[in-house]
């Protein structure tokens, strides 16, 4: 391997690892601290599911409200900066990006579902 691909494969590492560290002011979350949050305060947090709809559909945690990733810029309009913000996906690599784009969007308190749906031991909807 000569210089350009050593320094090529470097870039990559570091882009990936970057990625899959958590958000600066982005608090992370187990599933039995979202379980807690959805029955006890539910009505001042905005629960939000970034995976595709079909994703969604085929089971998600009943209160969260579906906002793909894909969608996520454009839909910032049905979210307040001011309240907190959970966010789930399938593994929490999804959620994680949405959290970058709300905190850079000037969101106060974000929060990412550690391990995501698949870490969920809750009930599920269809």
């Amino acid at each position: 391997m000569n210089w350009i691909e050593l320094v090529i494969v470097v870039v990559v590492v570091g882009y990936l690892a970057y990625r899959m560290l958590p958000a600066k002011g982005v608090k992370s979350v187990s599933s039995e601290e979202v379980q807690a949050l959805l029955s006890k305060e539910k009505a001042t947090i905005q629960f939000v599911d970034v995976r595709e709809p079909g994703e969604f559909r085929t089971g998600h945690v009943p209160g969260f409200k579906n906002i793909p990733l894909t969608q996520l810029k454009s839909r910032l309009n049905e979210m307040d900066t001011e309240r907190p913000v959970v966010l789930m996906c399938r593994s929490g690599a999804r959620s994680q990006q949405a959290a970058r784009t709300l905190v850079k969007q000037g969101f106060l308190d974000v929060r990412n579902a550690s391990g995501g749906i698949m870490a969920w031991k809750g009930r599920q909807e269809k």
